[in-house]
């Protein structure tokens, strides 16, 4: 199996695109300056067990949709390119498949997931696999909000949160 990585611009700055053979295997919003990233390489290299390589040119198709979806396309990656789960597993994988189903500019609760992933009161895990997605944006853990519909964090930048469900609202 071979990994490889590229950037992909968005508003929040370059996110970091891993793809296996078999799709996109992490989306990470870091911005490329970032010092962080090279830790980013390193974690992904760590739970792939093999060091992704450079590949400029891999994010295009990606990037494609994610101009179509700052625009206010509303789109849905899983449409466009193929997931590769493997850095999910269990309870977070199925919650995160059903928040990819959450149709653009529509919200569910925290709550509200995890009953329609089979395991009603699993909200705080809900979180957990939110917090934890190797697929910020294409998965969009963004429109999973409080059981009072107020938006909460989205790692360390709720900013971030609003300014992609207002996106959304507006088409």
């Amino acid at each position: 199996m071979t990994f490889r990585y590229d950037f992909a611009p968005t508003p929040f700055g370059d996110a970091l695109a891993v793809f296996s053979d078999q799709g996109i295997v992490r989306f990470d919003l870091s911005e490329a300056a970032d010092p962080s990233v090279p830790w980013l390489l390193e974690n992904v290299a760590q739970q792939l067990q093999a060091a992704p390589e450079p590949d400029p040119g891999a994010a295009d198709d990606l990037v494609s949709v994610l101009d179509d979806y700052f625009d206010g396309v509303p789109v849905r990656f899983d449409e466009h390119l193929p997931f590769d789960w493997r850095l999910t597993s269990g309870f977070a994988r199925t919650a995160l498949q059903v928040i990819s189903e959450i149709e653009w500019g529509q919200t569910l609760s925290y709550g509200e997931v995890a009953v329609l992933a089979g395991h009603p009161g699993a909200a705080r895990a809900v979180g957990t696999a939110c917090r934890h997605t190797p697929f910020s944006i294409i998965v969009p853990v963004h429109r999973v909000v409080r059981a009072d519909g107020t938006p909460g964090h989205y790692g360390a930048h709720p900013e971030r949160k609003r300014y992609l469900l207002d996106l959304e609202s507006q088409g």
